[in-house]
């Protein structure tokens, strides 16, 4: 039986954890101090619980060199960057759209901190439904003569996940690469049993940052966010689309599952597969190489149209959240529309008052977001971040047709990113990410267009309206604001 004493030491041991962990938090957290507050907050609300959570999320792993290029690949590819970005920084570089001239130095920036080149004899196609996009993406497939990178965050085993590994079994039979790379965390539902066939007819599989414990992971914070398809070097897939039967909209809870998926034919595949490749050595502990056309690749400008791509990444493992980042620099650049589309809208102080300052100089600035939430708490949260953008002359639109699960942003019709980053501080800071900004007025107008017609699908929410909201769901943005830094 437990006496007085032994509660009273217990309490004790607990609270001077509790001390300690605080002041190191203080330490460690000295350059995030909105996050330092909120883990603070956690910990005396938790006592115990939150030491659990605090050392199972809050990991730093910023300093660490975990993705590395070979020597060969850093006298190619850092050499190319090179020498565009000695054209972008004496504005010589031939642009093959006169317009996207302006742009010069948003491509310069993420050629310096992304270690991005800029390609412009790409094709694009936009998928938005789930259906289309696993049609196209499986005719790919069977199309592929050498080789297939498939990477996702989420890999369900369910009809479409076992479809998806099938596929890839039967090109593995017919002599054709497969390489398959799954965060540990959204693979969770996946056994051996269900990727054997892949296996057992030549295919690699991998997980990245892979946990001994099947339900707890000391990564669990660092997740790889990525969903890239690769086949032969010269057609991509990149957007939001997982693998899954909701993504194919057969989930009630979902009902219609709107994202938005990119098809890339063209030289800026080669940034999705070095993007793969780093992934994958990182995961598979293999000294595996890219493959040995892309140099001719970059070098013989070789491709199907004229539309301009950077691949972007962005992670953990850097200070300097390049996406976020680049959204900043496009946000700033805007003179007339930003139109935003996102789950999950979290943002930082910095994005926050780059929108409040579009908004109030009377900048078109439209955010949607999804009226179905799949994250109570997050979605509170986004809840209470666009009601402060009302009153600044945002206009916020909520999806009601199913769920939106979108990650795009459009600047006045002339440039755009896609790809799997969300406005959130976990996919600007924690996830490993990557986008496609875009420099192509037709793609961009697209994208525009599909917005516009997805505006039918929603309801306006106006200050009125939310001034208007119950004394819960303040509560419930309170509550839910209050930990939006670590959610």
């Amino acid at each position: 039986m437990v006496n007085l004493k032994d509660i009273i030491i217990i309490d004790g041991l607990i609270f001077s954890i509790n001390l300690v962990l605080s002041i190191l938090i203080i330490i460690l957290e000295r350059r995030n101090p909105t996050a330092a507050l909120a883990w603070l907050f956690f910990l005396v609300l938790f006592p115990g619980v939150g030491i659990f959570f605090y050392l199972l999320l809050a990991q730093n792993i910023s300093k660490r060199k975990i993705f590395k290029y070979t020597k060969k690949e850093e006298e190619i590819y850092i050499g190319y960057l090179q020498m565009q970005k000695k054209l972008f920084e004496k504005r010589n570089f031939t642009f093959n759209d006169p317009l996207m001239e302006k742009y010069n130095n948003l491509i310069l920036f993420h050629n310096k901190l992304s270690e991005s080149f800029y390609s412009q004899n790409n094709i694009i196609e936009i998928y938005t439904d789930g259906n289309a996009k696993f049609d196209a993406l499986f005719k790919a497939i069977r199309n592929a003569k050498n080789y297939i990178q498939v990477q996702y965050y989420i890999f369900k085993n369910d009809e479409l996940g076992s479809q998806f590994i099938h596929l890839l079994a039967q090109k593995a039979k017919e002599g054709i690469k497969i390489r398959l790379l799954i965060d540990h965390l959204g693979g969770r539902t996946l056994n051996k049993k269900s990727y054997k066939p892949l296996i057992d007819a030549g295919g690699e599989v991998a997980f990245f940052f892979p946990s001994k414990l099947r339900y707890i992971n000391l990564k669990a914070n660092y997740r790889n966010h990525r969903k890239l398809v690769i086949i032969d070097g010269d057609t991509g897939f990149v957007g939001g689309f997982n693998v899954g039967r909701e993504y194919i909209n057969l989930k009630k809870r979902f009902g219609f599952w709107r994202d938005t998926h990119l098809m890339i034919k063209g030289s800026a595949v080669v940034g999705l597969q070095i993007r793969f490749i780093l992934d994958w050595r990182n995961a598979s502990k293999k000294n595996v190489k890219i493959d040995h056309q892309y140099e001719r690749y970059l070098k013989d400008n070789y491709g199907y149209g004229d539309a301009g791509i950077q691949i972007v990444s962005s992670g953990p493992d850097s200070i300097n959240e390049q996406i976020k980042q680049g959204f900043l620099k496009m946000i700033s650049m805007a003179k007339k529309s930003i139109f935003i589309q996102t789950p999950y809208f979290i943002p930082d102080e910095s994005i926050m008052e780059a929108l409040k300052i579009a908004a109030v100089s009377g900048i078109d600035v439209k955010i949607m977001i999804p009226n179905k939430p799949d994250h109570i708490f997050i979605y509170w949260a986004t809840y209470s971040y666009v009601g402060q953008l009302l009153q600044y002359g945002a206009k916020i639109y909520i999806y009601d047709k199913g769920f939106l699960h979108a990650k795009t942003i459009c600047i006045d019709g002339e440039i755009a990113s896609v790809g799997t980053c969300n406005f959130d501080i976990r996919s600007f800071k924690l996830n490993f990410e990557v986008n496609a900004f875009i420099y192509d007025s037709s793609t961009t107008k697209r994208l525009e267009s599909i917005f516009k017609d997805d505006l039918l699908d929603c309801y306006e929410l106006t200050l009125e309206k939310y001034k208007q909201r119950s004394k819960i769901i303040q509560v419930k943005e309170s509550i839910s604001r209050l930990f939006s830094p670590i959610l």
